[in-house]
This record gives structure tokens, C-alpha cells and sequence, in this order.
């Protein structure tokens, strides 16, 4: 029996199946189990053996939201009835709410740090792998390897001269001050894959727009840009995830006003010990923005990854 060289068997497609399937489910498993843990009881959390059926509760959660103290049998007895289902989960533990966390700000932190250095970073890397693709750039071959090699130092190498920088400068724990190293630590990615796809790209069509009176800008805007989206897009997910989950850099020049969640979630601290619900709670949250980023932008990145691979 013979078969297509192009067309796999039935036992072949059979046997990659199985293959991804269980890398699927070993992948997923414990991210499953982080999520599963969000929603136990400290008690169920810790248990041995590990709980796989349990209670579900929200403890977690609003450990999580809400800082919490002790308080006597007089206090309860003056507050009253709890008014809301987070009180009266407080209240079995004997403590009362005594306002929200800090885990909103680190949070919103994370966002504005990541999805900001990950901007900057496409558009700078959009624009100098424009010039490294369509110009003459001289020892292009040199900046473009040496570009690429502030990627392959370990961070922890220049941790303590960016901190002595960003002291003298003032840009310890701040905003701007985080975005514009992950934006300098994204950039030779972002140029690097970039220009990978815009080489990719004919540059007869710049010509053909140049010739009908476009500019050099609005044919890179109307030809170039909408032809190198797949790239983009792929590379911006990559940025994003290193931006979202970089943890050295912010716990060396972050404490306060600019600290970002991956910092602050270990912190968590329970009665006697972690509250591994709330974190666990805490990185479920933390995994959804990213998760949200990337299945929307999902036909692009596997458009972006194939990009090139085929020659018609």
C-alpha cells in the first residue's frame, strides 16, 4: 500500500493527535490547578492528600480584595448583622473588613506599565526595522547583531547599574521610569522579528505607490503597514508577555506608587502563614488580560509565525 508523500495515514494522524492532546492536557494542568486553588478554603488548599472535589468558596477572592483585622465580641455586636455575602465570610473567620487591598493598584500598574512599554516598543521597532529593511544603513549587519545581543544579557548583570541610574535620575519607582526599560529590553525583539517580515514584504509595491505620488510615510502607512500586521501583532504578544511578567527589575526599583502584581502577589500573607487561595486567586486574574491579548490577536500570531515559511 502506498502513500501520499503530502497526505499523512490514518495511524499517523491518529498518533499526533494523542501527541498534542496530552501535551495539551500536561500544559493545562497546572494552570488548572491554580484556578482550582482560587476558589478553596485555606484548609482545602493545604491539605494532604490534595483535595481534586471540594467545597468551592470565594475566601480567596476576598482575602484577595480586602484587608482584614481581628476584633472582639464587642466590635461584632456593634457593627451588627454582616450586610454583605464578602462580610459574613469575614465575620466566620472573627475579622471584619477594615478596607480594600492594595492589589487594585498593583494591578492597574502592571497594565499600564506593560501595554505601555509594549506600544512604544512596536513603534519605535516598527520604525527602525523599516530603515534597517529599505535603506542603506551603514554596518547594518553589526548594529543589527548588536542590537540582538542586549537581548542575550542576563538582566541580573545590569540590575545594579540601572539602579544607580534610575536613582540619580529619579526614576526609581515610577511609571515612566518602568516603561522606558521594558521598552529599551523589548526593543531588540521588536526590531529583530520586524524586520524579519517587512524583508519579506516586495518592495516593488512601495515603488508602484511612490510612483502614483505617495510619499515615503504614506506608502509605508498605506503599503507596508496593513502587509506586516501578522508581525506586529505576533511580536506585540511577545513584548506584552515579557513586559507583564518581568520580576527582577521590578522588585529591584519598584516599592510603592509603580510596583506591579508579580511582586506583590507572593506577599500575600494569611493567618499563620501564605493564603495560598488568594494567591492563586491573585494569579488567576493576573493570567487574564494576557489570555484576553492573545486569543484576540490568535489568527495573527499563528499567521505571523508561518509568515515566510511558504514560497508560491
Amino acid at each position: 500500500m502506498s502513500f501520499s508523500v503530502n497526505e499523512p495515514s490514518n495511524r499517523q494522524k491518529w498518533g499526533a493527535g494523542i501527541l498534542v492532546i496530552s501535551y495539551a492536557i500536561i500544559t493545562l494542568l497546572p494552570l488548572l490547578w491554580i484556578i482550582a486553588t482560587g476558589f478553596k478554603s485555606p484548609a482545602d488548599s493545604i491539605s494532604y492528600p490534595p483535595k481534586v472535589l471540594f467545597e468551592p468558596s470565594l475566601e480567596g477572592y476576598v482575602n484577595l480584595f480586602t484587608t482584614q483585622t481581628r476584633a472582639s465580641e464587642e466590635t461584632f455586636e456593634a457593627l451588627g448583622d454582616p450586610t454583605t455575602w464578602y462580610d459574613e465570610i469575614v465575620r466566620k473567620k472573627g475579622m471584619v473588613i477594615v478596607g480594600p487591598s492594595r492589589f487594585s493598584e498593583r494591578f492597574l500598574n502592571s497594565v499600564i506599565i506593560g501595554f505601555g512599554s509594549t506600544f512604544f516598543a512596536i513603534v519605535l521597532g516598527t520604525a527602525a526595522a523599516y530603515a534597517f529593511s529599505r535603506f542603506r544603513v551603514p554596518l547594518k549587519d553589526d548594529l543589527l547583531f548588536f542590537i540582538l545581543s542586549t537581548r542575550m544579557m542576563p538582566p541580573i548583570a545590569v540590575a545594579i547599574p540601572i539602579f544607580l541610574m534610575f536613582r540619580q535620575l529619579g526614576l526609581s519607582d515610577t511609571h515612566a521610569g518602568m516603561i522606558l526599560l521594558y521598552t529599551g529590553v523589548n526593543l531588540s525583539l521588536a526590531v529583530w522579528l520586524i524586520n524579519g517580515f517587512i524583508d519579506e514584504i516586495p518592495i516593488e509595491y512601495e515603488e508602484a505607490a511612490l510612483i502614483d505620488g505617495y510619499t515615503r510615510f504614506q506608502a509605508f502607512y498605506k503599503v507596508v503597514l496593513p502587509q506586516a500586521a501578522t508581525g506586529i501583532a505576533s511580536t506585540a504578544i511577545f513584548c506584552l508577555i515579557f513586559a507583564w511578567n518581568e520580576y527582577a527589575f521590578a522588585v529591584l526599583l519598584t516599592s510603592g506608587n509603580a510596583q506591579t502584581a508579580p511582586p506583590f502577589i507572593p506577599t500575600i500573607i494569611g493567618v499563620g502563614g501564605f493564603d495560598w487561595p488568594a494567591m492563586a486567586a491573585g494569579a488567576t486574574i493576573f493570567l487574564l488580560p494576557v489570555m484576553v491579548f492573545t486569543i484576540l490577536l490568535r489568527k495573527h500570531l499563528l499567521s505571523g509565525i508561518t509568515f515566510g515559511a511558504v514560497r508560491k
